[in-house]
């Protein structure tokens, strides 16, 4: 019986940046894939919370009196742009998945990151988590990056 080929997709990702690479494990002369690892990149416009936050929230009127008082931000800008980021990131996800490109997920990420993402991946996602980590694996070339998360999974043959 022959051994079945693993699919593996990998989300190396921060508050700011993310990357999915595609097909680890691929090697020339694989049959069923057409396309060496591939990366999907996205990011977040780097902002600085001052320039976020240069727009005042504005005045209200307090119910007992006509005074006035400031309002305050009804959240973090910083982190409602790195749930955005995510919520990017999981829906090339899911659209992965449901083609069939992928049947395990390895996530690494920066802790806070990590732990936003494990609120927000539904359920199907989280089945298909095999390995999480907290790494910075970001600022690595595309070719280190498979090699490192192809040693790190245990896959036997990574582009090189």
């Amino acid at each position: 019986m022959p051994i079945e080929k693993r699919k593996v997709w990998a989300l190396v990702m921060n508050s700011a940046h993310a990357r999915i690479v595609r097909n680890l494990g691929w090697k020339p002369g694989d049959d069923d894939e057409s396309s060496p690892p591939a990366e999907i990149e996205r990011q977040i416009d780097a902002k600085h919370l001052r320039d976020i936050m240069a727009d005042r929230p504005g005045r209200s009127f307090a119910s007992f009196s006509s005074r006035r008082s400031a309002m305050e931000y009804g959240s973090d800008p910083l982190a409602e742009e790195t749930r955005g980021l995510i919520r990017e990131v999981i829906e090339l996800l899911e659209k992965g998945q449901r083609k069939g490109s992928f049947r395990e997920l390895a996530i690494y990420a920066e802790p806070q990151v990590l732990g936003e993402l494990r609120k927000m991946l539904p359920k199907p996602l989280q089945e298909a988590v095999t390995h999480e980590a907290t790494a910075n694996y970001l600022n690595l070339a595309p070719q280190d990056l498979s090699a490192k998360l192809a040693a790190d999974l245990g896959i036997g043959h990574a582009l090189r």
